[in-house]
């Protein structure tokens, strides 16, 4: 009897013990979770009110609108926190628009609220340090955007603590799933490359969020009180660049490479990339800004000068930094590093022998070899291109194509003459609309609702769009989508939809698979090892699938 008492004083003292420090690490939790507002030294900007007229928004000389072509444009001026205030007055209900369909997301992905409340806390402690990593100047401009965010998400934090973390998904989820969230592909061309010599740069920015995430692309214009005037294409509540162009001529576009899992956060790519964009006029002061900047992931900025007259890749690890001059007249990049220094690390050779970026930069190298001199034409169609290497099919949406129709938006840039192509939906397959930024910024405000495309230039819609094939790919997302919803679906008709991508058959498999039907579920996943697969990780997942229905069909 006295051993039972003595094992249970034993067991209650260390349950008492846990119970402490889970409560202490709570405790810690919240307190670092916490970030204090920018201190703002004249707020009366705060009670600027927008005008309203035939579907155009203003303040000042500040504008937003919905262009014909379904993208929004927005045009913003002056100090940090003014132009924060003034943007989330402009685009208030994109903001929340985009919140809310990031929140979806994650809803979708993490059903339980438990666990949503400890991400959010796990996300704080990981996130500890980012205001310490990320300038005043962009702390007031998103703190004075965040004073319109949506006060129902009170419950993740408060409306600065979310702006300035969602600032930092991309990075955390690249982080966390120690992978490349995006497939991205860019290049760029000058010289005798170029049909008239001058730079054409272009890319593909094939981030997935949702297709709502995608629906509501802004086109942004800022001329800030200090720094290049610059454009970006944004979304919602998101003062970081992932693709712009500056009033120099200067270019950035990002592309993730494989990372190790980092200790904790620092500079968010996307505001390196705006600080390039906004306080550099060449590749020498883009370097500079880069090698100052701390971050907590493995990025690519491919990088086009006009004052250069050339473009490179700073590739940038959480501790190494390096400059990549292909020293030709074009530039590929895909989502591998090519510097002497960084191209041999582990992490980027296990990304180049298991990813699909090998494959992707390898058919970027063949089109543009039989392409000839460079065109904007060219370039939009080498960004649209779905085929495999040597023009194989190898199904709609495969990571292996340089288009995966996933697109949240892609870009074409003519630095040297200022002009700037954005592609509209869906996905790369609508029209290029042209932005001429040398007039952008040369009006006053914007009084009278009217576009601001160079119309004569626009980039007609790939004629794609009206064929079978695209219908069936719209089939074949919609199947995918009801598979995921958990609904019944007609396996022969999904395979129909796509019969040339491995996936569709995977898909069969996995929905085989949980109606416990292992010899038909077998069989789908075997005819997907015929396809072409994207990464030798689902190449794996296929091949346990298989021997998961071997051991079942065994056991009968």
């Amino acid at each position: 009897m006295k051993i039972i008492k003595k094992i249970f004083k034993i067991f209650a003292y260390t349950l008492l013990v846990l119970v402490i420090l889970l409560l202490a690490g709570f405790t810690y939790l919240v307190i670092v979770a916490k970030e204090p507002n920018p201190k703002i030294s004249d707020a009366k900007v705060e009670a600027l009110q927008r005008t309203e007229k035939d579907g155009l928004y203003y303040i000042g000389n500040n504008w937003f609108r919905k262009s014909k072509s379904g993208l929004y444009e927005m045009y913003v001026e002056g100090e940090p926190f003014e132009r924060g205030v003034i943007n989330g007055k402009l685009s208030k209900e994109l903001i929340q628009r985009q919140e809310d369909v990031f929140v979806s997301q994650i809803r979708k992905m993490i059903p339980s609220t438990f666990y949503l409340h400890f991400l959010k806390y796990f996300i704080g402690w990981f996130n500890r340090d980012l205001a310490k990593n990320v300038t005043e100047e962009y702390k007031e401009e998103i703190y004075g955007e965040s004073l319109t965010a949506s006060t129902e998400y009170d419950y993740i934090g408060t409306n600065y603590q979310r702006i300035l973390n969602y600032h930092a998904a991309h990075d955390i989820g690249h982080a966390l799933q120690s992978m490349a969230l995006v497939g991205c592909t860019s290049f760029g061309t000058w010289g005798a490359a170029s049909a008239d010599s001058t730079m054409i740069i272009g890319r593909n920015f094939d981030f997935y969020m949702g297709d709502q995430f995608a629906e509501d692309k802004i086109v942004s214009f800022t001329n800030p009180s200090q720094g290049h005037k610059f454009m970006t294409v944004t979304w919602g509540g998101f003062i970081g660049a992932v693709s712009g162009m500056n009033d120099q001529g200067l270019t950035v576009t990002i592309n993730a490479d494989k990372t190790a899992i980092p200790a904790g956060s620092a500079t968010p790519v996307s505001l390196v990339a705006r600080e390039i964009l906004q306080y550099a006029k060449n590749i020498e002061e883009a370097y500079a800004i880069a090698s100052k900047r701390k971050m907590f992931v493995s990025e690519a900025f491919l990088v086009g000068s006009a004052s250069d007259n050339k473009a490179v890749i700073i590739e940038k690890t959480p501790e190494q930094l390096a400059m990549y001059d292909p020293k030709k007249n074009y530039i590929l990049c895909a989502n591998h590093f090519q510097s002497d220094l960084l191209g041999q690390t582990k992490e980027n050779k296990e990304q180049m022998e298991k990813s699909a970026s090998v494959y992707r930069y390898e058919r970027l190298t063949e089109l543009m070899q039989n392409n000839g001199p460079n065109t904007v034409q060219k370039t939009v169609n080498i960004l649209r291109d779905q085929k495999g290497l040597h023009g194989a099919n190898i199904g709609m949406g495969n990571e292996k194509a340089i288009n995966q129709l996933i697109a949240h938006h892609s870009i074409v840039f003519e630095p040297q003459k200022r002009l700037v192509w954005v592609s509209t939906s869906p996905w790369q397959l609508g029209q290029f609309v042209c932005y001429d930024l040398n007039k952008v910024f040369a009006m006053h405000g914007m009084k009278e609702n009217h576009e601001i495309v160079d119309s004569a230039l626009t980039v007609p819609a790939d004629s794609f769009i009206s064929t079978s094939a695209f219908k069936d790919f719209v089939l074949y997302r919609s199947y995918k989508q009801r598979v995921a919803d958990k609904e019944s679906i007609n396996i022969d008709s999904l395979t129909a939809s796509n019969p040339e991508y491995y996936h569709t058959y995977v898909i069969a498999g996995d929905y085989l698979f949980k109606q416990k039907n292992f010899a038909k579920a077998k069989e789908e996943y075997t005819i997907a090892l015929t396809k072409v697969i994207a990464t030798k990780q689902e190449e794996e997942h296929i091949r346990r699938q298989i021997a998961k229905c071997e051991e079942e069909l065994a056991h009968r």
